[in-house]
């Protein structure tokens, strides 16, 4: 993944789903949410633990099928082990998904060649937060 194919993605997602949303501030991916938001994107967490909550002034769903509307990018805060199951939920309810995001030390090739067929793109084992200040300021 080039710098310039991680700065499109993050510049033409606008609705990210944040799978793996924690309640926790001490959590990354609290904290990555709550730069998500103040980046200005639209973030919907996904938590079944947290379901129905809300999350950063955002309404929590229990699984990526239960979003209303359009999603541009998934950003996967999940053990490699569930990036499979995240990512073919993914493809069947987004069928015009962008971009397939899976934080720091999370990689499952196999999921991800599943998403490049399909033609989405697909970040591993980056963090938007750090990416964002370092690839659009």
């Amino acid at each position: 993944m080039t710098d310039d194919d991680i700065y499109e993605a993050l510049q033409s997602a606008r609705r990210i789903a944040l799978v793996g949303a924690s309640a926790n501030p001490a959590r990354p991916s609290h904290r990555v949410m709550h730069f998500l938001l103040n980046a200005g994107y639209d973030v919907v967490p996904v938590n079944p633990g947290l379901a129905g909550q809300n999350l950063l002034g955002q309404e929590v769903v229990a699984r990526l099928s239960d979003i209303k509307g359009h999603v541009d990018m998934i950003d996967i805060f999940r053990a490699p082990e569930h990036v499979p199951q995240v990512v073919t939920e993914a493809l069947a309810k987004f069928p015009d998904l962008s971009t397939i995001w899976m934080q720091l030390g999370v990689v499952h090739e196999e999921a991800a060649r599943e998403a490049r067929e399909r033609g989405v793109t697909v970040i591993m084992d980056r963090c938007p937060a750090i990416e964002y200040p370092r690839l659009m300021s």
